[in-house]
């Protein structure tokens, strides 16, 4: 009873303060702006245009993680040596099923940006900066995604048969032809193994998708596996 009666009237406890209203609101109010800022960038441009909700999910996740983070330590005097070892934790991290494709490595780093902008302003930056922040990164990831670059180039793995096509001098007839076969607008080509035993050979095209409907897994299956079978 005497300590619940001493936590009652210093509002403590082990040290630490059981409500600061202040801090607490400015929390509320930082962390909803990070979160409907990153939930526009992660649900309505990329999410519209990828259509993966395994990375959906993981931008938000880390959004949230990184903010709090950030926003909980601001105020905390580490060690030089804890703090490097703290944010090394994002070189550790991998996912080694497949290795993260350019463009949604670019997503990652602006929601880990944001929530570290969101988290750490302090008492020098006005909300009306903030805020126009947030929107210019916004307004130039839609502009970037949905008005200049309507088409994006994409990529497929394909087994080839008749290698006689692979020759530079026939690079003419070779696109011809797989563009017969797969009906696409073929931009490149790349020759990846030739396997003159089973007279095959991976190739890898390039073509533009027109209704910003690309499918990130088969791309990435496609790019492992046409590297694969380099090694």
């Amino acid at each position: 009873m005497m300590l619940l009666k001493k936590i009652y009237e210093e509002g403590k406890l082990f040290n630490m303060d059981l409500v600061s209203m202040p801090d607490l609101i400015e929390l509320v109010v930082k962390f909803s702006l990070n979160f409907l800022v990153v939930l526009l960038i992660v649900r309505f441009i990329y999410y519209s245009i990828a259509k993966r909700k395994d990375y959906l999910f993981t931008y938000i996740m880390i959004s949230v993680t990184v903010f709090l983070l950030s926003f909980l330590l601001e105020n905390v005097k580490l060690q030089l040596g804890f703090a490097l070892g703290l944010f090394a934790i994002f070189g550790i991290i991998r996912y080694r099923t497949n290795p993260i494709p350019i463009r949604e490595m670019t997503y990652l780093f602006i929601v880990i940006g944001i929530s570290v902008i969101n988290a750490l302003a302090n008492k020098k930056i006005s909300y009306s900066e903030l805020l126009f922040t947030n929107f210019i990164i916004v307004l130039i990831i839609w502009l970037f995604e949905k008005v200049f670059f309507l088409r994006h180039l994409s990529v497929k793995s394909v087994t080839y048969e008749n290698i006689e096509l692979i020759k530079p001098k026939r690079y003419a007839e070779l696109k011809a032809d797989l563009e017969e076969r797969t009906g696409l607008e073929i931009q490149k080509i790349e020759i990846g193994k030739i396997d003159f035993l089973r007279d095959s050979a991976r190739l890898k095209i390039y073509y533009y998708e027109e209704e910003n409907t690309i499918n990130q897994a088969d791309a990435m299956d496609d790019y492992n596996n046409y590297n694969n079978d380099d090694e």
